[in-house]
């Protein structure tokens, strides 16, 4: 695992390491912005410190300082958006090795529609992050939402997954 900041409880006085999540996005209408935060609330229950940006307000020359990156976005055009691909793109001089990376985006319901998570994943594997759990898909109803119906659930569940992958 990567390293972590130490804390100390002060009732027990145990010793625990907190792992930081980064939770990245692109949202056009707030859908993919509401999978984002539903997945840090998940991360949050297993005690993962999160912090949340905006994909055009991150510097990512900040992000090395955490252990867990996640990525999404929506799908554009059957691929990732504009601002994510040039995102990933800035990547490229940051040392990311022994971080974990993990894509999601939000489409439609149609085999067709393509994945811009599938992308991300392939592009944080090329930064050399370890994919910690495979991409996912929020499905939105209409071209501005809202999500399907239990999608927020689905996504703080992944998150929890996620944070106690940290806690073994």
């Amino acid at each position: 695992m990567p390293s972590r900041k130490v804390v100390s409880y002060p009732v027990t006085g145990e010793r625990v390491q907190m792992a930081k999540a980064a939770v990245i996005t692109h949202s056009v209408y707030g859908n993919t912005q509401k999978v984002g935060q539903a997945l840090g609330r998940g991360l949050k229950e297993q005690g993962i410190t999160v912090h949340y940006f905006k994909v055009e307000e991150v510097d990512p020359a900040k992000l090395s300082r955490y252990d867990l990156l996640a990525v999404g976005g929506p799908t554009h055009a059957f691929r990732m958006s504009k601002p994510i691909k040039q995102f990933l793109g800035q990547l490229k001089g940051v040392d990311l090795q022994a971080r974990y990376g993990f894509a999601f985006d939000t489409r439609f319901n149609n085999r067709l529609a393509g994945s811009a998570a599938k992308r991300i994943e392939k592009q944080l594997k090329k930064l050399k992050l370890k994919i910690i759990r495979s991409r996912e898909s929020a499905i939105v109803t209409g071209r501005e939402g809202p999500l399907a119906e239990g999608t927020e659930d689905r996504f703080r569940q992944i998150g929890a997954e996620i944070g106690k992958l940290f806690a073994q």
